[in-house]
């Protein structure tokens, strides 16, 4: 199994709004082949601040299954106006 963990900063002010997006997103990500389960977290310190932890079965599953489908682009135009800076992504085993 592989996780993919994001640290996700938001624009300020718009954490409310990215939480009900986000909601909406999940069921985008929950549904792709290789998907195992996934946590959100909002981060105390800092209000803008989120994390994003994914388990997929292979790392393939994540980076072409997820990323090169139409379902991507639909989680990338939901979610990704809401990021600054653009978020890294790492995958551990």
């Amino acid at each position: 199994m592989i996780l993919e963990v994001v640290i996700l900063n938001i624009k300020e002010g718009l954490s409310k709004q990215f939480e009900l997006t986000f909601n909406k997103a999940e069921p985008i990500i929950a549904s792709m082949k290789g998907y195992v389960s996934h946590e959100f977290k909002k981060c105390i310190e800092q209000e803008d601040k989120y994390i994003l932890l994914v388990n997929w079965e292979t790392l393939e599953d994540h980076e072409i299954g997820f990323r090169k489908s139409e379902e991507y682009e639909q989680w990338k135009a939901l979610l990704h106006p809401f990021y600054e800076p653009f978020p890294t992504v790492e995958h551990y085993k």
